[in-house]
């Protein structure tokens, strides 16, 4: 296939072929759409999405090495132009939500007709949210008003509760130091607190200095 600039470069992360595959034959037959991968779990997706360049990564949940969550919050850490859309066999509200939370851009299920996931890829190129018909109700607030933190923010919690100063977060972690530093923003306005010593009294209180620093 030529490419021109309106082409939308996509990348498949599903760990089951026939679903991987079935996608890419669907989506091949748009002009304007090219498949530059199909991949088994969000590892590989994060060590080949630099190589590949998609504008667009199609991402299972429910995967083994790495799972859809925490590999979408890393891929965006560390290539915020790539939209991430979710395309699971999940319709809850808490899977949504979760999802959108760790980063995602859009949540669509794999039983939607073709022309609806050529929809939610092009919203989500765009830089719009996209959610399939019925998911709205994840957008709900919870109604306590709190805003969980996700796998990474407690992983970069623990860290800085162990004393570890942004550049070595940022080191442990192979993200940047600004990253790191939009990370702790996040915390301290997710949890309403103001210094850093209140984020490790938070940690101790909570048991998070008992837990392990999650992979990925």
């Amino acid at each position: 296939m030529t490419q021109t600039p309106d082409t939308i470069r996509i990348l498949i992360v599903d760990d089951h072929p026939m679903v991987a595959d079935g996608m890419r034959a669907l989506l091949e037959t748009y002009d304007d759409l090219i498949v530059v991968g199909t991949l088994s779990n969000g590892r590989e997706a994060i060590e080949q999405v630099a190589t590949l360049s998609p504008d667009v990564i199609l991402l299972d949940l429910n995967m083994p090495e790495m799972n859809g969550l925490s590999a979408t919050e890393i891929l965006r850490e560390r290539h915020p132009d790539i939209a991430v859309l979710i395309l699971s066999m999940h319709d809850a509200p808490e899977y949504v939500a979760t999802a959108l939370r760790h980063g995602a851009a859009g949540y669509c299920l794999k039983d939607q007709p073709t022309e609806e996931i050529r929809r939610a890829i092009d919203l989500v190129r765009a830089g719009e949210r996209y959610l399939c018909a019925g998911l709205e109700s994840a957008l709900e607030p919870s109604g306590d008003g709190s805003e969980p933190l996700t796998s990474r923010e407690q992983t970069i919690l623990l860290l800085l509760a162990q004393g570890r100063s942004n550049k070595q977060v940022a080191h442990d972690l192979d993200i940047s130091v600004r990253t790191v530093e939009t990370h702790r923003k996040n915390l301290k306005r997710k949890l309403g607190i103001s210094t850093t010593a209140g984020l490790t009294r938070y940690a101790m209180e909570h048991g998070v200095l008992q837990g392990t620093v999650l992979n990925g």
